[in-house]
């Protein structure tokens, strides 16, 4: 109960103080945190974790709340100054097959920084979306061709639970992992769920049901 409550007190100090880089250009973007070295945590290989600020989630027991505090004490880059920052370890990336996992907060609110950020770091880096979906169509869509995978926090695919957990409905959640199928990505997606039981079997069978629904076939080879 104590842990919940302090969990919760700096959850509303951070919303209390929030400001909103997701509206800053779309060349621009504020960084909490850069992590290098990280292998085989957060994708294949060695990997540099960059974490986006902003948030359209207020989880109950944010692992980040300083992705929704205020914006003003983080580092503001644009993809070319992020890019020569995190080139350092780029013979790292290119022969472990790692590279850039990008978190946050919520990456998936600035595909344009990470669709530009992509055309510097060209097809030898891998890049993988630390995301929980619940962002507008339109910017899955435009992740989908440079994005090589996916770490998806579905949280849960109960909505009451959903909206209970988060304060926000999950309805974009899943119509982007259809989108995500049938655009034939789905093995490129990993779901990583709390060792609890219960909870793996409710929701990782509900993940696994919305996927098979929505997969297209693959066309034999001639």
């Amino acid at each position: 109960m104590q842990t919940a409550l302090i969990s919760n007190i700096l959850i509303n100090f951070a919303i209390g103080s929030y400001a909103d880089s997701t509206a800053m250009p779309p060349d621009r973007a504020k960084i909490i945190g850069i992590s290098r070295h990280r292998l085989s945590t957060d994708g294949d290989g060695v990997t540099t974790l960059v974490a986006f600020h902003g948030c359209p989630l207020r989880c109950r027991y944010c692992l980040n709340p300083q992705s929704l505090g205020d914006s003003d004490r983080f580092k503001e880059y644009t993809p070319q100054s992020l890019y020569d920052e995190v080139r350092i370890d780029e013979l790292y990336f290119i022969a472990t097959n790692g590279g850039v996992t990008f978190g946050g907060g919520e990456p998936a609110l600035r595909p344009d920084f990470i669709q530009r950020f992509r055309e510097l770091c060209g097809p030898s880096w891998g890049l993988t979306l630390e995301t929980s979906l619940n962002v507008p169509q339109e910017n899955i869509e435009a992740l989908l061709p440079v994005v090589d995978s996916w770490i998806i926090d579905i949280k849960d695919m109960d909505a009451d639970i959903y909206r209970q957990y988060t304060g926000k409905d999950n309805s974009r959640v899943l119509s982007n992992l259809r989108l995500i199928a049938e655009a034939g990505r789905q093995k490129d997606g990993k779901f990583p769920l709390p060792p609890q039981p219960a909870y793996i079997t409710a929701t990782a069978g509900g993940v696994g049901y919305l996927l098979s629904q929505t997969i297209i076939p693959t066309p034999p080879a001639r």
